[in-house]
């Protein structure tokens, strides 16, 4: 079993657990032939898998990160009535979030309901600093069925806590039009600075 460092995760929901540090360093280590910088960068062991899950499609590392979460969640698991995954802002083959998602509730024994869905092509927040900004672009980007959240202890979950916006933001619409009991929030990681 990886070895996991979890971290509390602030914002408009109950309660946030990402499970480890996104990176441990990243050090510039030149440009390559494209003029791009390159960095060496040292990742927590679960932060390692899902890299390779996310950006090399190696499906096995989604086990070790399954297991590694769903270990974590078990004591927790008679809090939650359902998991709910943030829906991707980037078309993938394999959707991580989804993937994880699924293993997750089928290990702890928690229904995974997709039932956030976007009202328009979601502008990408990556780079984007500004809160202002953040919040205009995500500003009514969301919405729920809310068959499946009235009345309903949701744990949402994510691969990745940055700035906390979108998570946020969903948290806002569960409670609200989604009607949700409560909303907590556990991701795999989050970014040691908030940007």
């Amino acid at each position: 079993m990886i070895a996991i460092n979890p971290q509390k995760i602030q914002g408009k929901w109950h309660a946030g657990i990402a499970l480890d540090f996104h990176t441990l360093s990243s050090t510039p280590i030149g440009y390559d032939e494209h003029g791009h910088m390159q960095f060496d960068t040292r990742r927590p062991a679960i932060a390692e898998l899902l890299y390779q899950l996310k950006y090399k499609g190696d499906r096995n590392a989604a086990q070790g990160i399954i297991a590694a979460a769903s270990t974590f969640l078990k004591p927790q698991r008679q809090k939650f009535d359902l998991i709910i995954p943030v829906p991707s802002s980037t078309p993938r083959a394999l959707q991580p979030v989804t993937l994880l998602a699924q293993g997750i509730g089928a290990a702890v024994g928690l229904p995974v309901i997709e039932c956030i869905s976007t009202t328009r092509v979601p502008a990408p927040l990556k780079g984007i600093e500004d809160p202002a900004r953040r919040a205009e672009l995500l500003k009514g980007l969301f919405a729920v069925d809310v068959r499946h959240t009235a009345r309903k202890r949701v744990l949402l979950f994510d691969d990745l806590y940055r700035s906390g916006s979108t998570l946020n933001a969903i948290t806002d619409v569960l409670l609200q039009a989604g009607q949700a009991a409560t909303v907590s929030v556990l991701t795999i990681t989050r970014t040691r600075s908030h940007h």
